[in-house]
């Protein structure tokens, strides 16, 4: 199974949709996807999992309740998952991030990673929204110290992409079969 997990309206469904051509249910606005949705590629499940997050018009209770079901689903799934895809905002991530560190909260996208570690999923960050970022690099570098991702390991963890666009979507193909054959 491969998931794809990330904060709401970070482009995971049209990741999918552009990656497998499947037609998934996705939308400009934050919580299209509310539970996990399950497509066939390449002879594997490909799990399209809810937002974590702001969700539009969705009271916060409930947006609590959908992040701790996505943990459960990780957990309950963690022998299966061969494989997390970690979407997150090129633009928008390096900015929440700081947010969260100067409330001194650990950030979303941060613990998210760490969780997936802590239960050995492989697990590849696919930075998407470059078409947006002027510095590319500079964010991978940001993000991967923020991870705590080791300098050596950049190449095999982060994937600059730009769902809407089609960018760079073969090397993160390329990661994505090469992390599960190992």
């Amino acid at each position: 199974m491969i998931i794809f997990a990330g904060r709401s309206n970070v482009g995971k469904s049209t990741l999918i949709f552009k990656l497998t051509g499947k037609k998934v249910k996705r939308g400009k606005r934050p919580g299209v996807t509310r539970k996990p949705v399950e497509i066939e590629w390449r002879g594997k499940k490909v799990v399209d999992l809810p937002g974590f997050g702001f969700m539009s018009g969705i009271p916060k209770h409930v947006q609590e309740r959908v992040k701790d079901e996505i943990v459960h689903f990780i957990e309950d799934n963690a022998d299966e998952i061969e494989l997390a895809v970690l979407v997150v905002d090129g633009k928008a991530s390096p900015e929440i991030i700081e947010r969260w560190e100067k409330r001194g909260e650990i950030p979303i996208d941060v613990e998210f990673y760490q969780f997936l570690q802590e239960l050995d999923i492989p697990t590849i960050v696919a930075v998407n929204k470059v078409d947006k970022v002027k510095n590319v690099q500079g964010v991978i570098y940001f993000l991967a110290e923020k991870f705590g991702v080791p300098y050596s390991e950049i190449p095999r963890t982060f994937v600059p992409v730009s769902a809407k666009f089609g960018k760079n979507l073969d090397e993160l193909k390329r990661l994505m079969e090469e992390k599960l054959r190992s």
